[in-house]
């Protein structure tokens, strides 16, 4: 080995110098391996600071027995939000992204998670199996851009919110239907003014249609008359509406191009009948194409009674279910969607608006009797009309007859009726609680054919 020349010296100690204070600062941060602390001390690095994204608002979202709301969430722009999931319904739901983002949620209870939302949107659906197909889907909407994989999931038939057209946060409310069945008219000559109304009517929370009216409402008004009366109506068309208008009563036996010929606006005429069968008919606009006078909201029940009456019971409603084939925000339903082959309702609902039952649920106590009169006005698909939790004790569908006090103690737990058919259900509940009125056929149970009778307080461990 060569001897240090005074220039290699001084290369060596420089070189020293330089090195020591690198190796002091990594003596200061060691990891130790090996049990007990007795193993070889290895430099580490310090790891670079992560920093959270910023969230930039919190967004709720409810599952509702089989429907998310809202259905549509709009934000300003891209970025990290936070997500609470408030389950509200009787089943667990989650709410999973397109990203794969999960979050759950069990009956009656809260979950949060962060979800990026990109520029171009996304999608949500509740992967429980079936809740998807169910109507609970959705879609985040940024800046404006609806997102690709959102149209994807959403096939237009989830929950009643999930509609073809955005909903309008500046919809006056809707206009809640009196279920509560009308008094039997006295007389025998029921002289009745039904004026047509074309208006602009809340069907659905934010939702607006340009509609087609009897007496101004979605059904129009319930007439309630017995065998052997004679039923009068004058039938008026403003001199403002935009169209003809007729109407035909099922319940009458007159000849189609006399009574039901349509009036212009501005002109009047009467129909008169002489109720000789009882039931629960169906009244609707003749005028052509009848098939959208009546899916814009031109149908109503007349309930004809048999010349002796019903017994008396309790409590008595009226339910007339019938669909709606959505056009665009503020302006008349869809003829296109209606005339359809193979009808496809955005919504079937119950005496004209969504879930309206739902939100306001029809009272009676325990053990009370209850009559329904039940329509299906259609226009083009089945009712199987059911109410979660009881028995139909007695069932009139069309003069066919289940009488209560049957010698085999027979009842009927579902009423199936083609559109414009009738009928009248007799039931009772055995304990306070809740009781879901549906239509059987539960694809449309999620598009807003849902409503509540409550018994009591509504809560059966009281």
């Amino acid at each position: 080995m060569q001897p240090l020349t005074s220039r290699r010296l001084f290369a060596a100690l420089l070189m020293l110098a330089l090195v020591m204070p690198i190796l002091a600062s990594c003596a200061d941060q060691t990891v130790t391996t090996g049990a007990g602390g007795g193993g070889v001390a290895m430099p580490q690095l310090a790891a670079p600071a992560i920093v959270p994204a910023a969230v930039l608002a919190t967004i709720e979202v409810r599952a509702i027995d089989l429907a998310f709301e809202p259905t549509t969430i709009e934000v300003a722009q891209p970025g990290r939000y936070l997500v609470r999931l408030i389950n509200d319904g009787n089943l667990p739901h989650d709410i999973v992204f397109d990203d794969g983002t999960r979050i759950i949620a069990n009956p009656g209870t809260t979950a949060e998670g962060e979800v990026d939302f990109p520029e171009g949107g996304t999608g949500f659906i509740c992967s429980i199996a079936g809740h998807k197909d169910a109507g609970m889907i959705g879609k985040v909407i940024v800046g404006g851009a609806a997102p690709a994989a959102a149209v994807a999931h959403n096939d237009g038939h989830g929950g009643p919110l999930d509609t073809p057209i955005k909903p309008d946060p500046n919809a006056p409310p809707y206009t809640l239907y009196p279920a509560a069945a009308p008094s039997l008219s006295t007389g025998t000559l029921h002289e009745i003014e039904l004026v047509t109304e074309e208006k602009l009517m809340t069907v659905a929370p934010g939702i607006q249609q340009r509609v087609w009216t009897f007496g101004g409402t979605v059904p129009g008004p319930v007439l309630r008359v017995k065998v052997g009366d004679t039923v009068r109506i004058t039938l008026t068309n403003p001199a403002d509406s935009e169209l003809p208008h007729s109407v035909d009563f099922h319940a009458s036996r007159v000849a189609w191009n006399d009574e039901m010929t349509d009036i212009m606006p501005g002109e009047s005429k009467i129909y008169e009948f002489k109720a000789e069968y009882a039931g629960v008919w169906m009244y609707h606009c003749g005028t052509g194409p009848t098939l959208h006078h009546i899916a814009n909201g031109m149908y109503g029940m007349i309930i004809v009674e048999p010349t002796e009456g019903l017994p008396p019971v309790d409590k008595e409603f009226v339910l007339v279910q019938s669909e709606w084939y959505l056009g665009p925000q503020g302006e008349v339903s869809s003829l296109a969607k209606a005339a359809a082959a193979a009808p496809a309702p955005d919504m079937v609902v119950f005496n004209g608006i969504a879930n309206q039952y739902k939100d306001n649920p029809l009272q009676v106590e325990v053990d009370e009797r209850v009559r329904v009169y039940v329509l299906n006005a259609g226009p083009s698909v089945d009712s199987a009309f059911h109410v979660v939790g009881t028995v139909f004790e007695s069932v009139t569908k069309e003069g066919v007859v289940l009488n209560r006090a049957n010698s085999g103690h027979w009842g009927a737990q579902a009423v199936d009726l083609a559109p414009s058919q009738g009928a009248i259900v007799e039931f009772s509940f055995a304990e306070e609680g809740l009781y879901p009125i549906v239509t059987h056929a539960f694809n449309f149970v999620g598009r807003g054919a849902l409503g509540l009778f409550q018994a009591g307080d509504g809560d059966p461990q009281n």
